[in-house]
């Protein structure tokens, strides 16, 4: 269900993980999407990020990212599906650590909207049972700048994309710009129609035709009133 339709006109190497699913692209040298599916089991666990370490993906061809682009680039290495959500097995998290499935991120960002996002995913699967989750990096015009010797692509923006599909199926985007600020969670929601013109890409297609158009063109009063956003957020804040 999480796995978004193959894509046109674009660099595209999928590979399978235990934890999620990656849509690659060799040009960039980093992800075009990561999906998974986080269910409230996925949620908890016992295997933690501490001593791993990034690692080339030896799946995909040279040149690739490795862990000198990211040296003094003044940027993160920006997980996409989040360590926190692979703690339920230790090859999962290792996995997670894959420069596949990283993008240059700013600090800032890291650190503090894009982690209370993830926080609030981890919520909404304790509280759902399970969500369908897309993520990955947006350029608007092009890319403008790279990072290291193997011109690691930096992202303009950051797209995520939820999807519960319980029998009133619906669905919510945010989009977060890659610089420093805090923007409240509530701003930064998007349609999943508008993230898809964003990014070329086609969500959640499994869905049958009329769900899909109902729940990726709702309101954003209609996804702050099903997904309780500004609760979540609260979660999220004491947290921290």
């Amino acid at each position: 269900m999480e796995v978004p339709a193959q894509m046109t006109g674009t660099s595209e190497i999928l590979l399978k993980r235990d934890g999620y699913y990656v849509s690659y692209n060799k040009d960039r040298k980093i992800p075009n999407w990561v999906a998974w599916h986080l269910t409230a089991a996925h949620t908890k666990g016992n295997n933690y990020r501490d001593g791993i370490e990034f690692t080339e993906d030896k799946d995909v061809p040279y040149p690739r990212a490795t862990d000198a682009d990211y040296f003094s680039s003044r940027y993160d290495r920006g997980h996409m599906c989040p360590s926190g959500d692979n703690k339920w097995d230790r090859r999962a998290q290792m996995q997670s650590f894959l420069f596949t499935n990283v993008c240059p991120q700013n600090h800032d960002l890291n650190k503090g909207d894009w982690n209370d996002l993830e926080m609030q995913c981890r919520y909404w699967a304790k509280n759902i049972g399970d969500i369908y989750i897309v993520a990955g990096p947006i350029f608007y015009n092009g890319v403008k700048n790279t990072i290291g010797k193997n011109k690691v692509a930096v992202p303009d923006a950051f797209f995520k994309v939820i999807l519960d599909d319980r029998s009133k199926a619906k669905a919510i985007g945010f989009i977060y710009p890659n610089k420093n600020g805090h923007r409240q969670m509530t701003t930064c929601i998007k349609s999943v129609d508008e993230v898809e013109r964003l990014t070329g890409i086609d969500f959640f297609p499994r869905l049958d035709d009329s769900v899909e158009d109902r729940v990726e063109g709702a309101s954003k009063e209609t996804m702050n009133q099903e997904w309780k956003v500004y609760k979540a957020e609260a979660y999220a804040e004491s947290r921290n």
